[in-house]
């Protein structure tokens, strides 16, 4: 056990404004606030391409495994378990030694295959449980976090903020790579460490599946931004990002056939969720209200792409289907209120090899090393968004012309709100201030 009590990590953890950095960014000192029987570390980076968790874990072992057993002095969990693919071999080296360290601390090998990424999925891999539909893991007694998550975790018992992103930047782009940056930093610039930007290309913020696609290069790094993929303008994973859900809707209608496939290698369907896609599909076509369960069931998609991109033979897409769905129910307030159901005896024979995902995404041509560069990159403008997370906005607490340091708070969370503290990642000057964003570059001159 640390000389830090379990209260004292997570208030270092508020102060760092540390949050989820392999997710939609919850803040992470109210998970560590919660009591837990398990964290783990979910190092499984399933996404293809991606490599930022992998060669982090590789380089600083010492420092991940701090921060799970931070973790768990602070939920007062007693097992720790760090889980990735045994084809992470540089990642499993580096850790073994440390995990050898401990008795409660255990490595987890996970199969190649996706989405093992996904934490339910994760969970249930692990440890056997099951997160009941609309649950969250502490339902079952588990905090997971991701390999850079942990490493800020570390980092912030020792009085250091989260200022800085590591990404990789890969697929078409000249020169792939794995870069840190100062998190406000524009999608531009870092795409020009990967060699610039191209007309004829696009571009997606996140992994392949999960990933958004980019329509303004001067928008900035968050502390969830978890990779920059290139890929041409006619590649089917552009053109199918780029269609709208009303051109979604009317092929579904047309060519929608039953088939069932999309439910079948749904991996929350397998572990016995209601999620059932097809339905879905066809409660949305034919206009039908059916099972009141059913169509809440789309709140419990974890929007892996699985049906989108592999499953269905026709190119519908249920993930966006669900996507607007879930919109739909949130705005009325609505929740999911099933139960668990039973585990298909077949789900683990049907999760998809990540090599059969690859081909079947047509990336394998871009499938390249990409280098971690141990370098930070420093710019000469950030613009630190004020809603990185989950929960309120933080509110300034600079003004313009103001002089910062980096590390520095700039944005304070709201009083009594979920929330994360945002600080300045360069030294600079506060130039712009706006209900979004916190716009500081260098030197002592305003606009």
């Amino acid at each position: 056990m640390s000389d830090i009590t379990m209260k004292e990590i997570s208030v270092k953890v508020r102060e760092a404004g540390v949050v989820g950095a392999g997710g939609a960014g919850f803040p992470t000192h109210v998970k560590l606030s919660a009591q837990a029987e398990t964290v783990i570390v979910n190092a499984a980076e399933c996404e293809p391409l991606l490599k930022t968790d992998q060669q982090l874990a590789a380089l600083y072992p010492e420092v991940v495994v701090k921060g799970l057993t931070l973790a768990m002095e602070a939920t007062g969990a007693s097992k720790g378990i760090v889980a990735l693919k045994a084809k992470y071999k540089d990642a499993v080296a580096a850790l073994e030694p440390w995990i050898k360290k401990r008795s409660n601390l255990e490595l987890a090998i996970m199969p190649d295959i996706y989405p093992a990424g996904d934490e339910v999925i994760t969970i249930w891999l692990t440890t056997g449980r099951r997160v009941p539909p609309g649950g969250i893991p502490l339902s079952i007694g588990v905090v997971v976090n991701n390999v850079q998550t942990l490493i800020n975790v570390a980092r912030a018992v020792e009085g250091i903020p989260v200022t800085t992103r590591t990404l990789t930047v890969t697929g078409a782009v000249k020169n792939p790579i794995t870069v840190t940056v100062p998190i406000g930093t524009s999608i531009r610039d870092v795409l020009q460490l990967a060699g610039g930007v191209s007309k004829e290309l696009a571009y997606i913020n996140g992994g392949p599946m999960m990933g958004t696609l980019i329509t303004d290069l001067s928008a900035s790094v968050t502390k969830t931004t978890g990779g920059l993929i290139a890929l041409p303008n006619d590649h089917m994973l552009i053109q199918r990002k780029r269609m709208t859900v009303d051109n979604i809707l009317r092929i579904a209608k047309t060519v929608c056939e039953q088939c069932n496939f999309c439910t079948e290698l749904c991996p929350r369907h397998m572990i016995g969720h209601e999620l059932s896609p097809n339905k879905l599909i066809r409660a949305v076509n034919y206009k039908s209200i059916g099972d009141p369960l059913l169509i809440t069931s789309a709140l419990t998609c974890s929007e892996c792409g699985v049906c989108e991109a592999y499953a269905c033979p026709v190119g519908i897409s249920p993930l966006r289907v669900n996507v607007a769905l879930k919109a739909e129910l949130r705005a009325q307030g609505i929740k999911y209120q099933g139960e668990l159901g039973k585990e298909d005896p077949m789900a683990k024979h049907r999760l998809i090899p990540s090599s059969r995902l690859m081909d079947r995404l047509r990336l394998r041509p871009w499938y390249k090393e990409a280098p971690l560069s141990l370098e930070v990159y420093e710019p000469d403008e950030v613009n630190l968004k004020l809603q990185q997370h989950i929960g309120a906005p933080a509110v300034p607490v600079v003004k313009v012309g103001d002089v910062v340091r980096s590390g520095q708070l700039i944005g304070e969370i709201p009083a009594g709100a979920l929330g994360a503290k945002v600080h300045a990642s360069i030294d600079g000057t506060v130039t712009e201030i706006t209900p979004q964003a916190i716009t500081i570059r260098k030197g002592g001159a305003t606009k």
